[in-house]
């Protein structure tokens, strides 16, 4: 463990040393934090070290701190916004009745009662032992410090913090509807980003986080009844038992103590969570590629069989996302029953335990594919949840496919037709969007998740299958641990293909331009030339190159391929076994393109624009012609 730790830290010194001599920085954060948790009154209080290097180019005189516990209580932002959002969480409102036709939504943040609140304060805030003027706004911290921070500079600051666990509304909480007691996400003070574009102190309203890369040493001490997973590794299991102790180690706790003090050290991480219960199953799980799985869920009878089916079905998930992605760089992964739904964190997820065995299954592809798109590579999730959801359900949908004894030619076909009926229903925003600024939850939703996943399968479609595994490699190899961006897959892409795709880049994720194309006319020669001449037209705003597939009476078939000449590429074959013929380019200027076909129209049994679906045209009623 200690060889790991050392060599991880090593290679993200020289990764941020490399990347920093090539005009890229970002900030390092390492927090010390000691927490003692009463469970009867679900409060804590804790102490906080935290050491902050300045690798900006700013002087900074300011600093800010993520306090998301405020935002359950009445009043708050996010309470706001549940109450006027058209479309709210459902698990974050309660459903009452109107009249025997009406029901209208409640807030559940708007009733919680002062024992029920989710609070974090802050007190003793110093920097390097000077006192510091910290300020609560609501969900943040604001700090002016003692003395700036010069550029190169490290700084100590130390803070005391106390908080109350709210019941759970979203994500974090106590006492969910599945009866975990405790799920400690976004519970204590986390400093901000601050990167090349400023500070990044949003406010907790809806969803998404982004954080510093440091490292964890956390100390948590709690009744001994309770057993805990989370982020991190566990370094002293043989003093704790349940079952992270080493093998033939008999732990006896003395009946007289009353409390146990976990300690975890998490390397190279952004956050750290974690989850505690009285009522847990501890599994674990050793793989033969280096990743230990640990497996926390309910002593519910109800859900074992499934936990327990779902094990090897996650090494599987596990092994499948290193091949296609790159190997998960820690030693240690845990799945652990305490959402209310499923979220990502360092590490670990805390996911719902009950309902299907596929369902649990799809939910764990899911979260754990985060672990590379977020926690691995951390962008913005705030500014672009496209790329760490989107990306997510791409390897997600790649996985269980994978898993599946009956495969599909294309396991994205749900997220097209999701993205096609936003698109057509008048109420998309751009990608750009912020997560928090969407007019309703499900217009995010499809954004993020649906669009997101097109960025990367309409690539396949752009540059070809091998150059878009080969790019998200890439993409894994250049930018782990750091935060990348949306020009950075781009560039990646580009660089992988030689394909210009800044277009791409600007009219998928900036604006509402929508692919449509169609067949406008198909025509026989009118010279008596035995050909057959084909319209096109490009009706949508964004272009796109055009795959073309012609099938013939006799049972043969001929594919055409018009490069976009904006992208100054020609892509491999996607379908060798056919033959290509490849048409002068079609630039963007002109909404019409005329082809001809060496064959009478009465040879000719279907022309079919993009065979393979993945091109998202909004409107493909008209991508195929049927002569009869």
């Amino acid at each position: 463990m200690k060889k790991f730790i050392a060599l991880s830290f090593f290679i993200t010194s020289f990764s941020t040393s490399f990347s920093q001599s090539n005009g890229y920085w970002q900030q390092k954060a390492d927090y010390k934090m000691e927490v003692s948790m009463d469970v009867k009154t679900y409060q804590y209080k804790g102490k906080q070290e935290l050491i902050y290097t300045n690798n900006s180019s700013d002087t900074l005189r300011k600093v800010f701190y993520h306090l998301y516990n405020n935002a359950f209580q009445p009043g708050s932002e996010m309470d706001m916004r549940l109450q006027s959002v058209k479309d709210p969480d459902g698990r974050m409102v309660n459903k009452i009745k109107v009249d025997d036709k009406t029901t209208k939504n409640e807030s559940r943040i708007a009733k919680l009662l002062p024992n029920e609140i989710g609070y974090l304060h802050i007190s003793n805030f110093k920097q390097d032992g000077q006192s510091a003027v910290a300020k609560e706004v609501e969900t943040i911290l604001e700090v002016t410090l003692a003395k700036p921070i010069l550029p190169g500079q490290t700084t100590t600051f130390t803070l005391d913090f106390e908080g109350q666990v709210p019941i759970q509304i979203r994500r974090s909480g106590r006492n969910n509807k599945e009866g975990v007691e405790l799920s400690m996400a976004q519970w204590y003070p986390k400093i901000a980003e601050f990167d090349f574009e400023g500070w990044h102190a949003d406010p907790y309203i809806a969803r998404e986080f982004h954080g510093v890369w440091g490292n964890f040493d956390v100390k948590i001490t709690i009744d001994k009844n309770y057993l805990l997973g989370g982020t991190g590794y566990l370094q002293n299991g043989n003093e704790i038992g349940y079952n992270y102790q080493n093998e033939g180690v008999i732990v006896k706790i003395p009946k007289k103590q009353k409390t146990l003090t976990w300690h975890f050290v998490a390397p190279m991480v952004h956050d750290f969570t974690w989850a505690a219960d009285k009522n847990y199953i501890h599994d674990v799980v050793k793989t033969d590629f280096g990743t230990t799985l640990h497996f926390l869920y309910k002593n519910n009878p109800k859900i074992i069989e499934n936990w327990k089916i779902a094990q090897p079905k996650t090494v599987q998930l596990l092994n499948f996302f290193n091949t296609t992605v790159g190997k998960y760089p820690y030693e240690q992964y845990s799945v652990i029953q305490g959402g209310d739904g499923g979220m990502e964190y360092a590490m670990c997820t805390l996911i719902l335990g009950e309902g299907t065995l596929q369902g649990l299954i799809g939910v764990i592809a899911h979260e754990m594919g985060h672990s590379w798109f977020q926690h691995v590579l951390a962008t913005n999730e705030s500014k672009h949840s496209w790329m760490d959801e989107g990306f997510t359900s791409f390897i997600e949908d790649l996985g269980v496919n994978e898993l599946d004894e009956k495969k599909v030619a294309n396991p994205f076909a749900g997220a097209y037709k999701a993205y096609i009926n936003l698109a057509n229903s008048g109420k998309e925003q751009p990608l750009s969007t912020h997560a928090d600024r969407y007019d309703e939850n499900r217009s995010y939703s499809i954004a993020s998740y649906s669009k997101g996943e097109l960025f990367l399968t309409q690539l396949e479609y752009l540059i070809g299958k091998e150059n878009l595994m080969k790019t998200v490699k890439r993409f894994y190899s250049e930018f782990k641990f750091k935060h990348p961006t949306p020009n950075d897959i781009k560039r990646t892409a580009e660089r992988v293909s030689g394909a210009n795709l800044d277009w791409y880049l600007t009219d998928w994720t900036k604006t509402l331009n929508t692919i449509d194309y169609g067949i406008k006319n198909v025509e026989s020669a009118t010279d008596g030339v035995k050909k057959t001449g084909v319209s096109l037209e490009r009706i949508g705003r964004m272009p796109m190159p055009i795959d073309i597939l012609v099938e013939y009476t006799d049972g043969t078939k001929e594919t055409f391929y018009i490069p976009l000449r904006m992208m100054s590429f020609e892509k491999e074959n996607p379908t060798p076994e056919i033959k290509r013929t490849i048409l002068k380019d079609w630039a963007w200027g002109n909404p019409n393109y005329f082809f001809e076909i060496d064959k009478e129209k009465t040879a000719i049994k279907k022309i079919t624009i993009d065979p393979s679906g993945l091109m998202a045209d909004v409107k493909p009623d008209n991508n195929s012609y049927e002569i009869k």
